[in-house]
């Protein structure tokens, strides 16, 4: 059986370089949420979303396996509604094998991708500015009347009444 560590090590005569699995994840999640298409990663069945915007705990979407320096990548990906599943599938593993292979140095043995969800959050607020752009029946307006403006006088006079109960 071949043997799992949580890092990839890179030796040469000067010494070695150790590449902890959390950094790898990090690298990859980068690259997923950068494809046109990838709504959020999605942390694992029964978890929250992670917000792509704030980046807090992005890598936690992408799972790293690490055996005898083959690296294996798992993505969950929630797709904005419009997009094909599939296109942004297959970008997400060329983006995720490009900034891998030039992050570390070794290009990952496989890439899964996991669609975990589809986000309807941008398609409803397409067709809410689609909506409001249309014009809508015409309609007589009426001009609005406009209260009165208070006077300096009855604004002090209710000052003071409310300071003088006290």
């Amino acid at each position: 059986m071949a043997e799992t560590k949580g890092y990839i090590r890179t030796s040469d005569d000067k010494g070695s370089v150790n590449i902890w699995q959390n950094v790898i994840a990090t690298i990859v999640a980068s690259a997923a949420v950068e494809v046109d298409g990838v709504y959020a990663l999605y942390q694992s069945p029964g978890r929250e979303l992670l917000d792509v915007r704030g980046k807090k705990g992005i890598s936690k979407g992408a799972k790293i396996t690490i055996e005898e320096n083959n690296i294996t990548v798992d993505v969950f990906v929630v797709v904005e509604m419009g997009f094909s599943v599939n296109e942004v599938a297959a970008v997400v593993q060329k983006a995720v094998s490009a900034a891998v292979e030039e992050a570390v140095g070794i290009k990952p043995k496989t890439i899964n991708i996991t669609i975990s969800g589809v986000s309807l959050k941008k398609a409803q607020a397409a067709v809410k500015a689609k909506t409001a752009a249309k014009p809508t029946a015409e309609k007589s307006e009426k001009p609005v009347a406009e209260k009165p403006a208070k006077t300096a006088s009855k604004t002090k006079t209710a000052a003071k009444s409310t300071t003088s109960e006290e």
